[in-house]
């Protein structure tokens, strides 16, 4: 599919420009925007409302004064919103990934794998919907009854990343709404397109009013700070950085908020000396270079046993020049632009830190000239166990490769991170996987596999990379609270 101009210029025009509150979408209190950039150009795209302190409480507000009845609600209609809102996102498919390509940067090819992921969200928690359980026991000593309830949490506050613009919101505002909760939603201010296109869909297929509440902003801590300690917040969700995580966990401590925590990452990708080549190669890619690298769960360390590391570097070196780098939009383009200019000198910073330590250029390295932000697919050999690199987040199309002698050193170099979101393993050897499976220290694993994530599977890590999990049976659960009641006996005089 080539996109034209006319197509850009149709999607955009879909978009509300508003804040979405109570069911109304309107302008910021003050009337303040905000330029939503084309990182492909570092041009202005469209502008949209930008959220007060005032426009956050009043989303809390409208939050609040829908929770009662909308926990009232059948699992039945809240599942049928969702399955609704699925085939209307499927529908749209085109559209939101046209929107993603250009407000993030991701080739439209990719940003359609991201609506097909991003959907299936809604689709899984309109089936988990009904599917709440409690439990009605006798006592053990016989004397009461045991009925065990689960309720909605209550009025919850999102705030979500830019690079998956359209997979962190279904991935929160579904389970959410299947579990009966109210919501106030603050997208990134570099993407918050895609989120109000969303709104809008949940708006046509019958989301009441007050349950989705949109409030992009460019102060996130002036509109989010008060709504974390307003006592009528009984939830909190975040992904991204684990710096900025860690701070919301300490002020969601005065209101003893439920926290989800989706934090960074480092993901090491361990290749055995018995793997087969081309899978580990094509798995490399994908997990290295899944959304051009700016996802949390991206292999930012290659651990290579050093008896095929020239073969699989020089391999995977040969796989990445052969890219196409190009705007989103642009026909046969595989890796498009970074999000902004910062984040582009932070990875040309880390690459920069590692060569002047001794690090080899296999390919890439370099930053290119003219507009956008763009940044080339990078192999980097012999990286020194004192890069930054090897413990700094990279978020980009770097691939370090680093190698090792036993199958215990690997693990050690793969645990040698403060984080631990998910790692990803190459080997023929079944026994040596389960091995890796119960040694490496992530709450996610892939073996012979570059990508785990799943609607019908847990995400989530441990260590400093957060806190619960999205998505599977574990999803809803972070929005339900587990109400016991006793009952005296019934068969007692």
């Amino acid at each position: 599919m080539s996109i034209t101009p006319q197509d850009e210029a149709r999607v955009l025009d879909l978009v509300p420009k508003g804040i979405y509150v109570n069911g109304e979408w309107r302008d910021s209190s003050d009337k303040s925007v905000i330029d939503v950039i084309d990182p492909a150009t570092g041009k202005v795209l469209a502008q949209v409302a930008n959220a007060t302190p005032q426009d956050g409480q009043d989303a809390l507000t409208a939050a609040h004064n829908a929770q009662a009845a909308w926990a009232k609600t059948s699992p039945r209609s809240r599942a049928e919103i969702l399955r609704k809102a699925f085939d209307k996102v499927t529908e749209m498919a085109d559209e939101f990934a046209i929107l993603m390509a250009l407000e993030m940067g991701k080739p439209v090819a990719e940003a359609r794998g991201e609506v097909a992921y991003g959907s299936e969200f809604l689709r899984w928690f309109s089936e988990e919907t009904t599917h709440q359980a409690g439990r009605f026991a006798t006592a053990p000593d016989g004397k009461m009854r045991i009925m065990v309830q689960k309720r909605p949490v209550g009025p919850s506050l999102f705030i979500t990343p830019w690079n998956f613009p359209l997979a962190m919101a279904t991935r929160k505002i579904a389970p959410a709404i299947a579990a009966g909760c109210t919501m106030i939603i603050k997208p990134a201010a570099l993407t918050p397109m895609t989120t109000l296109l969303f709104a809008k869909v949940l708006e046509e297929v019958g989301l009441p009013k007050g349950v989705l509440n949109v409030i992009q902003t460019q102060s996130a801590g002036a509109v989010t700070g008060p709504l974390i300690k307003d006592s009528r917040l009984r939830k909190l969700s975040f992904t991204g950085s684990t710096g900025i995580g860690r701070r919301l966990i300490a002020d969601s401590a005065d209101q003893v908020l439920r926290v989800s925590m989706e934090l960074g990452g480092n993901a090491p990708i361990v290749i055995f000396e018995d793997a087969d080549m081309e899978k580990a190669l094509a798995g490399t890619m994908l997990a290295k270079l899944r959304n051009m690298g700016e996802a949390c769960t991206a292999a930012n360390r290659v651990i290579v046993h050093e008896s095929i590391a020239e073969e699989f570097s020089t391999k995977l070196a040969a796989k990445m020049a052969a890219l196409k780098v190009a705007r989103g939009t642009e026909d046969g383009a595989n890796i498009g632009p970074m999000i902004d200019s910062k984040s582009r000198d932070s990875i040309h910073e880390l690459v920069q830190d590692a060569v002047d330590k001794g690090a080899k250029v296999l390919t890439g390295g370099s930053v290119p000239a003219g507009e956008g932000y763009f940044y080339p697919p990078t192999v980097l050999a012999s990286v020194p166990k004192n890069a930054r690199i090897l413990k700094e987040e990279v978020f980009g199309p770097v691939a370090p490769v680093i190698t090792f002698k036993t199958e215990s050193e690997a693990i050690a170099l793969a645990n040698d991170t403060e984080f631990g979101l998910v790692a990803y393993a190459f080997t023929k050897d079944l026994n040596r996987g389960l091995r890796l499976a119960e040694s490496l220290e992530v709450g996610m694993f892939g073996l012979n596999t570059g990508i785990v994530s799943n609607p019908a599977a847990p995400f989530g890590g441990m260590k400093a990379s957060g806190l619960g999990r999205e998505g599977g049976k574990e999803g809803i659960e972070e929005y339900l609270e587990t109400v016991y009641i006793g009952i005296a006996d019934p068969f007692e005089d």
